[in-house]
């Protein structure tokens, strides 16, 4: 027999199996307990457009779903899109009970509580919450505030610095960092980075193994932050492995000194179904998204050696005094290889915006 606390740690779980696949749905992960409390289904969202959590773990049940409970990451959905709603799958395989983490933020896939309610179904929310929202953060965020969730990654030296004097930075983090950033690279949508790193150090933007350096099946959107259009055409970001969008001043807009404007693109990244993003690069880049409030978390992979001088890994970013110093609360701290790698949080500016969402 399973606790509901222990079956809702598990469809968190599950749930992470998701990241990288399912955008622009949310990573769900569903148990189903029968009558007595025994596991007779489990199963997690692998791909937008295909089975929800519930439809997998309801089709493993069958009839032993009747009269049981169903425990679930996040709110089943209630509306058709391109799959049925979960809410009246679970209504009718006849569940007694269903037990949520997280209400669903999204206005057109919420309200599934309320109608297995109506349907006399008793429904208990928010169990193991935070977690489940830790687990769910960049769709969850992204949602709310109407833009991708951005986690700028840096790896630098100890003493800051991104580069040595004559400009070179390979390498500065270990190879199980890079292997780590890889696996990083494969649950985001998007990989961000400024035309300047495009330039001095022509990185593809993909997910590899560096084992043997294959692709990756899933690869992001690379989107290079340009300008003017000073990409050249023969930059590896360019090639046929993923999809590239080049962003122009003249196409989506000018922000401050004529650079690309951050938030209108961010808010058109949202339009391409991207809810995730990672910016890598480069520190003029960093220090813009920053400035203009658009960073949520950041990771960094610490190298113990110094330089003395170089690259810092961030510039620009409108700090002038220590009182303006942005404030970061570490989650995680572990070493990678020979190095530290940090995980941080930041507050962030909260939008107003809902805009109608699209999820199916």
């Amino acid at each position: 027999m399973v606790t509901e606390d222990e079956a809702m740690r598990r469809a968190i779980a599950l749930a992470s199996r998701g990241l990288g696949t399912t955008s622009p749905n949310p990573v769900v992960g569903c148990l189903l307990l029968s009558a007595s409390g025994e596991v007779v289904g489990e199963g997690f969202h692998v791909y937008a457009g295909g089975p929800h959590a519930e439809i997998v773990a309801l089709a493993q049940a069958g009839e032993l779903a009747r009269g049981g409970t169903c425990v679930v990451s996040l709110e089943p959905c209630n509306h058709t899109g391109r799959t049925g709603p979960c809410s009246e799958a679970l209504i009718t395989a006849g569940v007694r009970r269903v037990v949520i983490a997280v209400d669903d933020p999204n206005p057109v896939a919420s309200g599934g509580a309320a109608t297995m309610r109506a349907a006399g179904i008793e429904v208990t929310t928010g169990v193991r919450r935070e977690e489940a929202e830790l687990g769910n953060v960049a769709w969850l965020t992204a949602v709310r505030r109407g833009r991708p969730y951005v986690t700028w990654k840096f790896a630098a030296t100890l003493d800051g610095r991104s580069a040595a004097a004559d400009g070179t930075s390979q390498w500065i983090s270990s190879a199980e960092s890079r292997a780590d950033v890889h696996v990083l690279r494969s649950t985001v949508d998007a990989i961000v980075a400024g035309v300047g790193t495009v330039v001095a150090d022509d990185p593809q933007l993909t997910v590899r193994d560096l084992r043997d350096g294959t692709l990756a099946i899933k690869q992001p959107l690379r989107v290079v932050v340009d300008s003017s259009g000073r990409t050249p055409e023969n930059a590896r970001v360019r090639d046929a492995a993923a999809p590239t969008w080049i962003v122009t001043a003249a196409a989506a807009g000018s922000g401050p000194a004529g650079r690309v404007d951050l938030s209108r693109m961010l808010t058109e990244l949202y339009a391409r179904d991207v809810r995730n993003v990672l910016l890598e690069g480069g520190p003029t880049l960093a220090g813009a998204f920053l400035d203009a409030g658009l960073v949520d978390r950041v990771i960094g992979y610490i190298a113990p050696k110094l330089l003395g001088d170089g690259r810092a890994a961030l510039i620009d970013a409108s700090i002038g005094t220590i009182a303006d110093a942005v404030e970061l609360e570490f989650t995680e701290i572990t070493q990678i290889g020979g190095d530290l790698r940090f995980t941080a949080l930041l507050r962030q500016k909260e939008s107003l915006s809902m805009p109608q969402q699209k999820e199916s």
